[in-house]
């Protein structure tokens, strides 16, 4: 690449290149997790369709490495690379809604805070994850587990159509009718098949949702996920809740006696009748003798960004993941060992129920392939201190490592590091084949790998 040739590129762009030298390197190229450290040769901060257009023919001309940000979230650190070109999409965050059709068209740039705040205006919300932070796209393409999971179904059981520029350079749309093998692909086979641009979402009625935190004492754990195993199958699909071990942060709205201490719960949201919450909820307050229980009725944003505060950008982050089936006692006696052991406040573990609307999608009308699972079970290791890397790898391993076992054999693959192809293999069961087939045919060159990927023939 001779500077005659960047040069000629970058006049080509509306946007901007950014590179080593560049005063703005350094906080360009870091993403969410500081213990991903990459150093790309060009960040290219695209301001429209055809800058990535653009971007596309240019790296694979170029033989560059390709990656694709859009909130830079991803665990494994998948929105960037060394050496390669780094697609931020953080400046196409244009949002529309359609109150009438109920639907919602985002650029893939945007963050689910502003899905949110649009959405919120006209009483309507779709279906995304726990932290408003995140990228729209990387949750997206990857599944979409949430709060709604249980009522509203996953992210990918929501979107409607996505607008794509493929590994040739061209722009296509992925919907039912026009492209229906990609648009298959897209929903949970993730960053793939090429740069999706804007999604059109499905919205629902979701506005003032009744929420928050059930807390119990850590030693009260086993009973607690014994209870929780059996009450949360049953339970309606306007109520979702989230099992966690977790310390209880030193802050608002938390009581001061509670800071600090480690304890397990449940983060709930019902979306249904208000009236009918407390009905709802009387098990839940009368189960066992609870520290806290936080439930009230708040706006849906507000839950959705009530971790963002927990969990910045630049911790350090090292995580594992597991579908599962069922929660057997030998499982939750290896939960309560190493729940013992949390190693840092932000460290946690979550159980994310996905039944519910989620079972109502077949296994292969999507990639998303364990739609027969209960809970979405994920072993977070966080610190803001770098001297805690080792530890709360070793710890999450480990606690990885004894869980496993009684797992349904993948996991989520938003909340999966770089761990090899036959992980990836097993987390698409049997949709991986069909997977291959879509990726040879829309990028036989695997242009796209910087990803949980999925080699072509």
């Amino acid at each position: 690449m001779t500077p005659d040739t960047l040069a000629q590129f970058s006049t080509a762009l509306r946007g901007r290149v950014v590179q080593a030298g560049d005063a703005d390197y350094e906080a360009s190229r870091q993403v969410y997790n500081a213990m991903i450290d990459r150093y790309p040769k060009l960040i290219v901060q695209v301001r429209d369709v055809a800058d990535v257009m653009q971007c596309v023919n240019f790296a694979r001309e170029q033989s560059l490495l390709l990656a694709v940000r859009g909130g830079g979230h991803n665990g494994g650190g998948l929105g960037t690379c060394d050496d390669g070109l780094v697609i931020d999409l953080s400046s196409l965050h244009g949002i529309r809604v359609d109150a009438q059709a109920r639907t919602v068209r985002v650029e893939g740039g945007c963050t689910w805070a502003d899905v949110d705040h649009a959405t919120h205006a006209f009483g309507m919300a779709t279906p995304s994850g726990i932290i408003s932070s995140t990228g729209v796209g990387g949750l997206t393409l990857g599944g979409g587990i949430g709060h709604l999971t249980r009522r509203c179904g996953l992210t990918i059981d929501n979107l409607l159509e996505a607008d794509v520029v493929l590994a040739d350079g061209q722009l296509v749309t992925a919907s039912p009718e026009s492209n229906p093998d990609l648009y298959w692909a897209l929903r949970g086979g993730g960053g793939n098949f090429g740069v999706v641009t804007s999604f059109l979402f499905r919205l629902h009625p979701v506005s003032t949702v009744v929420a928050g935190p059930t807390f119990w004492p850590l030693e009260a754990a086993g009973e607690v996920m014994r209870w929780y195993r059996d009450f949360m199958p049953q339970a309606p699909d306007e109520l979702n809740g989230f099992f966690a071990f977790l310390t209880v942060p030193p802050a608002d709205p938390f009581p001061p006696a509670l800071h600090g201490r480690k304890v397990c719960g449940v983060v709930w949201c019902y979306t249904g009748d208000p009236e009918q919450a407390d009905a709802v909820f009387k098990p839940v307050r009368e189960f066992g003798t609870p520290l806290l229980h936080g439930v009230q009725p708040m706006p849906f944003p507000a839950l959705q960004s009530a971790f963002d505060a927990l969990y910045p950008k630049g911790h350090q982050w090292y995580w594992r993941a597991d579908f599962v089936n069922e929660l057997p006692d030998a499982a939750i006696a290896e939960h309560e060992r190493f729940a013992a052991k949390l190693p840092t406040m932000q460290s946690t573990m979550h159980l994310y129920p996905i039944d519910g609307a989620a079972h109502r999608t077949g296994s292969a009308d999507t990639p998303f392939a364990y739609r027969d699972a209960k809970w979405a079970e994920v072993i977070v290791g966080v610190s803001p201190d770098p001297q805690d890397r080792a530890n709360i790898t070793a710890w999450t391993k480990d606690y990885w490592d004894a869980l496993h076992p009684y797992s349904a054999g993948g996991a989520y693959v938003n909340m999966m590091m770089d761990e090899g192809e036959e992980r990836i293999r097993a987390s698409y069961r049997d949709n991986y084949a069909r997977l291959v087939q879509v990726k040879g045919q829309y990028d036989p060159d695997n242009l796209f790998r910087v990803n949980q990927n999925i080699r072509p023939a």
